[in-house]
């Protein structure tokens, strides 16, 4: 459920960026924290999935 939560707030994060990046004169600073958290939560995402070249490595050593 918390993963569900940080998902919608990642997509929500990344669409108001992009929409303020639109505007003729957009705020920098909120631009610069909705980007920021974006890929915070992005990390945080990826991180739990596990890399496709751990399992090669393993399979090469046995």
């Amino acid at each position: 459920m918390k993963s569900l939560i940080y998902t919608i707030l990642l997509f929500g994060l990344g669409i108001y960026a992009i929409y303020e990046q639109s505007k003729p004169e957009p705020n920098k600073w909120i631009m610069f924290i909705a980007f920021a958290l974006f890929f915070i939560g992005l990390f945080r995402i990826m991180k739990k999935i596990p890399s496709k070249n751990d399992t090669e490595n393993n399979e090469d050593e046995s």
